[in-house]
């Protein structure tokens, strides 16, 4: 598989503190909270906290997969390319099909809530008109399309403004919420046990949902090919991600279950956000925390574009779908077929999305199938890495852990909540989740009688990459170790 076939995308054109925002951005913080705390408190009530809690622990699995198959394969597909190169092409297609049916979807999910927030500044009656918020959020899905049609620069700066101001509305709250009296609970240290959980499959419903939090960081290893040192810096900038999200979801989540009542929650499906901060700054708290949630679900939109078209550009290149796809913008050195394919389905999407019923709604079963989709291409990266690895995991108790242990665990981990949880998830769930999975069966057979050259990999063995290219600190022996500092702009 081939990483120069044609015009390929702009090189070094973000460094590390770019790419520690964009993890970040990913996985958006105000919005995951905004749109997703109602759905896991009703799944799981005040073991929210702790499904977040035990959900990030194989989640650092994964990023350390994604870390240390990005330092042996640097390729826009991520996933896509690791998985077909150490599994079987098949399940690589697989993987990459997941992101791309998940990031879809998220067009609808996440493009609804950023309609219904902006609405919300204005008249809070108009934040249910579930028509007119797929108007305003349409809007703005198109306004990110251009930006990330005008290159990886231009999406950085944008980024750091919109992220920024989301980070800085959500440190201030988490400060206050601290220093909050009137509490509708107590807090109590069993809500980060398992006390609270209804049963084995309760917890799994918990852990899906949990995934669809974290999600996006992953976004760092779909623009490795536009990072400087990208072979250290996506991983690096994955870890930090999910570390930084990991403390905002929890301070968040506590703090809605400690202030507001399980009433309120649930009438407020899709805006707890703003709920809490009218409860902690009455006036003006409701106001700046909509703000916040619009910018991260605006900023998520834009790293989710780029996941799904580098994704898709990746496919085109390796004529796994159709080779349009991978053609690169002479000017913006961006996949500008794919991001207007992309577009064109999305707002086809949003039209559809009418007939689906209210905003809470669609939420409810989108973040469940996301959640599946999710599971699938992080588990099968996690197996991933352990096969690259494998001849080099018995060298050190750092490589077992890192490069094997920890990921294989995070890999089943993935799979587990997977199986679980289809006996609890609704019809509508399961069937996008696991019919936008099946769909990807008709073009990976199509293009594997084609004969793309994707299914004839070259087999990802991290021994001979070692051995010719890159080594990674973790797998050189100690003694002859030559300290080089951190190869990046951070």
């Amino acid at each position: 598989m081939s990483n120069n076939r044609g015009r390929g995308l702009q090189a070094n054109a973000l460094g590390t503190f770019d790419t520690v925002v964009m993890a970040v951005a990913g996985s958006a913080p105000a919005y995951s909270i905004a749109a997703t705390t109602a759905v896991l408190v009703g799944a799981v009530g005040l073991a929210s906290p702790a499904a977040l809690l035990y959900c990030a622990i194989p989640m650092l699995g994964i990023a350390l997969a994604f870390s240390y198959l990005g330092r042996i394969d640097v390729n826009a597909g991520a996933s896509y390319s690791w998985v077909g190169r150490t599994l079987h092409p098949f399940l690589g297609f697989i993987s990459g099909w997941a992101l791309v049916i998940s990031a879809t979807i998220f067009m609808v999910a996440g493009s609804l809530p950023a309609g219904s927030m902006t609405l919300s500044l204005f008249d809070q009656s108009l934040a249910d008109n579930t028509a007119l918020s797929t108007v305003v959020g349409a809007a703005w899905f198109v306004i990110m399309l251009l930006v990330v049609l005008g290159g990886a620069r231009l999406t950085v700066r944008a980024q750091l403004v919109m992220s920024g101001v989301e980070l800085g509305i959500l440190a201030l709250f988490a400060a206050l919420a601290l220093v909050h009296t009137g509490n509708a609970r107590v807090f109590d240290w069993s809500w980060l046990g398992f006390s609270h959980f209804d049963g084995v499959s309760g917890f799994a419903s918990g852990a899906l949902i949990a995934a669809f939090y974290y999600w996006g960081w992953d976004v760092t290893s779909n623009l490795s090919e536009e990072t400087r040192n990208s072979r250290r810096t996506t991983g690096l900038a994955g870890l930090i991600g999910v570390g930084i999200v990991f403390l905002l979801f929890e301070v968040f989540t506590i703090a809605v279950n400690v202030i507001l009542s399980s009433r309120q929650i649930e009438s407020n499906d899709a805006n707890v956000l703003a709920v809490l901060g009218d409860e902690i700054w009455p006036g003006w708290g409701g106001k700046l925390l909509i703000v916040s949630v619009m910018l991260s679900t605006i900023a998520t939109l834009e790293t989710t574009l780029i996941q799904v078209t580098r994704s898709l550009f990746a496919m085109g290149r390796d004529r796994t779908m159709p080779a349009a796809l991978g053609r690169v913008h002479r000017t913006w050195n961006t996949p500008w077929v794919a991001i207007v394919v992309v577009g064109g389905v999305a707002l086809a999407m949003f039209i559809a999305s009418n007939a689906l019923g209210s905003v809470g709604e669609i939420l409810a079963d989108a973040i469940s199938a996301i959640g599946l989709q999710i599971a699938v291409y992080y588990g099968l990266a996690g197996l991933a890495v352990v096969v690259a690895y494998r001849k080099m995991l018995f060298r050190s108790a750092g490589n077992f852990l890192f490069g094997g242990l920890w990921p294989l665990f995070g890999a089943l981990f993935m799979f587990w909540i997977f199986v679980e949880s289809l006996s609890s998830l609704s019809t509508a769930a399961i069937t996008i989740g696991i019919g936008g999975l099946a769909v990807g069966l008709i073009p990976m057979l199509w293009y594997w009688k084609q004969g793309s050259d994707y299914y004839r990999p070259a087999r990802l063995d991290a021994t001979h990459t070692v051995e010719t290219d890159y080594v990674p600190d973790d797998f050189v022996p100690e003694q002859s170790r030559v300290h080089q500092g951190l190869p990046t702009d951070f």
